[in-house]
């Protein structure tokens, strides 16, 4: 299975700089090391998705995966992992998670996603899908998501209400586990 690691983005909130390559609080390795690491611990491929030289650079043993079309935002890099993982289900991580477990990525991989789900993901407290750490069905969500970028949808909410979504059920703590670094204030409160 394919673990997308989403680093295509800007970071203009950050300055700029690859959060990928921040350190993780516990080793002090790269994020996207950390959870390329992760992810070949539970078998999977990681791949980086989207365009981040700085990031390809740190990381060139990992396959990169272009945005399909490249510069829509997000949902530009799902549908090139989709392609890429066609036949099977693949794992979409977003690079800026610092304390994502090893235990809530084997829930993820584990979980059975029973038809007719297309998505397993965790929702957020405020009732939001967190739809980069979900688990997607390749085969039965290229269309969709090709006709939605179509569509003119950029929105993974939106992409998601015309989904068949199931629910990861976590806790408290593994909720708190996906807070991201979106700018250098996150990464100052989280040390």
């Amino acid at each position: 299975m394919l673990c997308g690691i989403f680093v295509g983005g800007r970071a203009s909130r950050m300055g700029g700089m690859a959060k990928g390559l921040l350190p993780a609080p516990e080793t002090g390795e790269p994020l996207v090391a950390r959870l390329a690491r992760l992810a070949v611990e539970l078998g999977c491929e990681p791949v980086l998705v989207g365009a981040s030289t700085e990031v390809q650079a740190a990381l060139p043993a990992l396959r990169t995966i272009d945005d399909r079309p490249a510069g829509i935002g997000p949902l530009g890099g799902l549908a090139g992992l989709l392609h890429a993982g066609a036949q099977s289900q693949v794992v979409a991580l977003a690079c800026d998670l610092p304390f994502v477990s090893r235990d809530l990525l084997a829930r993820l991989l584990e979980t059975t996603l029973e038809a007719p789900a297309q998505v397993l993901a965790v929702r957020a407290d405020n009732g939001l899908w967190e739809p980069l750490c979900a688990r997607y069905d390749a085969a039965a969500l290229v269309p969709h998501v090709e006709r939605a970028i179509a569509d003119g949808v950029r929105s993974f909410q939106k992409l998601f209400a015309a989904l068949s979504v199931a629910e990861l059920p976590v806790s408290q703590a593994q909720r708190r586990e996906l807070d991201d670094w979106d700018t250098p204030e996150d990464v100052t409160r989280s040390r």
